[in-house]
């Protein structure tokens, strides 16, 4: 990364900057920009559930201000041939464009136009509202997506943490213009940020807008400290479910603590790689499922390590079993030499791959940046998972197999 790390003073309330961070490559013809903002689903106002999500939609589809058309900042990106997007999390929201570098300059301040100063009118808020509703709609319909709530709810029960990202649809029809507009000022533009170019130069927009001094660290966010987790699901009843959805779910060390990479190396360990154990035990061995993923997330209290399987119903008491013998055998012993090394390159080399693709580097720099409050690199992260041994994996192990959850969602017979 070039060290272009200077404060960009930028145009919201008196006193916002956030770090710009550049990684600059003369050989890419196209520049991609993302702002993460630490505001997501669990900023929402009490009664007020998907507010973020909410404002997210309304920033990339309300009309552009200023003296430009009138058109949303994804419909002004778009016509010029790029793509742009944005994501809600339960911490971090990001809002991000790739477009021909020729259009950088262009499009980086309609980006900032978009974010700072959107329109929040009420005909606006009602036709995205009916937009998330379909989308929450579609989501409730599939049980892998709910699935991935409730083990959320259930590792952080009546915590920030365990509130469903996209919200809820009756809290959802309340909101109004006027407390999109609040939360907008006094939650949102004020949020901890970083904002990152990939690209064969920094827009000017950007550039000027920047001061070669360290910015003031930002008031350290609050913390709730999380209450005992919940109780986990029954195993389905075959006679009442073909199919279905198994998510087991652990809290893992939270988002800024030295070491938690271990809880990575783990997921990968039982990941969906032809070289993890997971797969080599349960679909080559066994046949009892072709979809499973794991991975793990560092918050503000607390992480979460997740693993998800699709199964015939009547094959989830195998599946738990062969996951738990599975959990067990690495907190006792550790993984074999060569399962720990195959799992520790699909670690790295993950990072390394979304790293050569620069819309995808510059969402992980800012999102990484942002979760942990201090400027992420792919090197520094590379480091920390080299440093990562056996007996750290054995211990995570032990630790998930200790505190694991599971949540189970089913497809009706």
């Amino acid at each position: 990364m070039t060290d272009y790390d200077l404060t960009a003073r930028l145009p919201g309330p008196a006193g916002t900057s956030v770090p710009l961070l550049a990684v600059v490559d003369e050989r890419l013809k196209t520049t991609s920009i993302c702002f993460a903002l630490a505001h997501g689903s669990r900023d929402d106002p009490e009664g007020r559930g998907g507010i973020a999500h909410l404002l997210e939609h309304l920033v990339m589809s309300c009309p552009l201000g200023g003296d430009g058309p009138a058109v949303s900042f994804s419909e002004y990106v778009e016509r010029r041939g790029g793509q742009a997007n944005a994501l809600t999390g339960l911490e971090v929201m990001l809002y991000y464009a790739q477009m021909h570098a020729d259009d950088a300059e262009d499009v980086a301040a309609a980006l900032l136009r978009a974010v700072f100063e959107p329109v929040l009118d009420s005909h606006t808020l009602d036709r995205e509202r009916a937009v998330v509703l379909q989308e929450l709609a579609a989501a409730a319909a599939d049980p892998s997506d709910v699935v991935q709530d409730a083990v959320l709810a259930g590792l952080f029960p009546g915590h920030p943490l365990g509130r469903p990202v996209g919200g809820e649809p009756g809290q959802l029809a309340a909101v109004t213009a006027q407390e999109l507009t609040a939360v907008h000022r006094d939650r949102f533009v004020r949020a901890p940020g970083a904002l990152v170019v990939v690209g064969p130069r920094v827009p000017r927009v950007l550039a000027e807008a920047a001061v070669h001094e360290a910015g003031q660290p930002a008031d350290p966010l609050p913390r709730v400290p999380p209450a005992a987790k919940g109780a986990e699901d029954p195993l389905p009843d075959p006679g009442e479910a073909n199919f279905t959805w198994l998510c087991f779910g652990a809290r893992s060390p939270r988002a800024d603590v030295a070491g938690r990479s271990a809880y990575g190396v783990l997921a990968h360990l039982l990941g969906s790689s032809p070289s993890s154990l997971l797969y080599r035990t349960l679909r080559s061995e066994h046949g009892l499922s072709y979809s499973f993923h794991a991975w793990d997330r560092g918050y503000r209290e607390s992480g979460a390590w997740r693993l998800l399987i699709g199964t015939e119903a009547s094959a989830a008491g195998r599946v738990r079993t062969l996951v738990d013998e599975l959990l067990t055998g690495v907190a006792g012993q550790g993984p074999a030499p060569d399962d720990f090394d195959a799992a520790l390159r699909q670690a790295e080399m993950s990072l390394v791959l979304e790293s050569e693709t620069p819309l995808e580097y510059a969402k992980l720099i800012a999102e990484r940046t942002c979760s942990t409050g201090r400027v992420w690199s792919l090197e520094d992260e590379i480091a920390e998972l080299r440093r990562v041994g056996v007996d750290d994996v054995r211990r995570a192990a032990a630790h998930v197999r200790r505190e694991l959850l599971l949540t189970v969602r089913s497809v009706a017979s």
